[in-house]
């Protein structure tokens, strides 16, 4: 199958592309100017593509004529600091609106028949009712100010993808990530580790679920595989768990002391009303549909072993 990958270099981009390769599938991966070589060390085709210009899409799409598209692109490299994380994420949520929006035009118009985006699973959940959710549980309407243009931006792309008439869309709503490099484990995010500058947040009752981007990647293969059109599926491991568990344990595994504790009172005065909710009320997801649908076993199950692996791999 002809795939274009759009957002080829980043977290999961870099795991995907090999695998799609390896598949057996011909790759296109976008990026913008400067990174076109690890593109082809990986396997695939290079194409320069700015996921926020219609004219670009268009181009990269007429130009690789895919069969598929997959929607990796974000603008999530480097952010380790959450209290501003509407201004964090505007570029994400850029790409998760307009950028899909161009995405889903130009395949219509070549009438591509795959698409296959990413989207989060996590907070955007409803704080009502279980602390592990399933696909069909609300998304929650009133959340904090800060988070309110995230969600938005998630709902948009979540309706656009499978919704359209022209595509087989397959939502992907991937856990917090992780690996060497990636994520938790960026150099910025493990400094602030080793100054125990994240503190744990009142109770640390808000749970959250994690996904190690080797598991993300294979997930997404098999989502092109085999996903049903329409659907959304948690990607997520296999325990989900509250801040008061997982904190601690990634202090641990990085060998930094054990977080701070600070008051829900004081983080809402010194951070936001945002990080208060995503530290003490925030849901997890249940990945029982991607296990049943897909075929889904993720290798790092949970992220108490994955912590621990990704850590020795860095040295920490």
């Amino acid at each position: 199958m002809r795939i274009l990958l759009a957002g080829a270099t980043g977290a999961i981009g870099r795991s995907l592309l090999p695998l799609l390769v390896a598949a057996g599938h011909q790759v296109a991966g976008t990026t913008h100017a400067g990174q076109l070589d690890l593109i082809r060390r990986l396997g695939g085709d290079a194409v320069v593509m700015d996921g926020l210009d219609a004219g670009s899409v268009r181009r990269a799409v007429q130009s690789t004529r895919p069969e598929a598209i997959i929607h990796q692109m974000s603008g999530l490299a480097r952010v380790s600091d959450l209290r501003k994380f509407d201004s964090a994420f505007a570029l994400t949520n850029r790409l998760r609106t307009e950028g899909t929006d161009h995405l889903l035009a130009a395949a219509g118009e070549a009438g591509v028949k795959r698409f296959v985006a990413q989207s989060y699973c996590g907070w955007p959940f409803a704080r009502v009712g279980n602390a592990v959710k399933t696909e069909e549980a609300p998304l929650d309407p009133e959340p904090p100010r800060e988070l309110r243009r995230s969600l938005d931006a998630i709902r948009h792309l979540e309706d656009a993808v499978t919704r359209a008439p022209e595509v087989d869309g397959v939502v992907l709503r991937y856990g917090s990530f992780y690996g060497p490099g990636t994520g938790w484990f960026e150099p910025a995010v493990v400094e602030q580790f080793a100054r125990r500058r994240v503190p744990l947040i009142g109770e640390g009752n808000g749970w959250w679920s994690f996904v190690h981007t080797e598991d993300a990647a294979a997930a997404t293969l098999l989502a092109l595989e085999r996903g049903r059109a329409g659907s959304v599926y948690n990607i997520v491991d296999d325990e989900p768990a509250p801040a008061r568990e997982w904190l601690p344990g990634l202090a641990a595994a990085l060998g930094a002391a054990p977080p701070r504790h600070m008051s829900a009172w004081l983080a809402r005065v010194l951070a936001d009303e945002h990080l208060v909710v995503m530290m003490t009320q925030s849901r997890a997801g249940s990945n029982a549909k991607a296990k049943r649908e897909l075929g889904w076993q993720p290798r790092h199950a949970t992220w108490r072993r994955g912590f621990a692996n990704v850590a020795r791999l860095i040295g920490a």
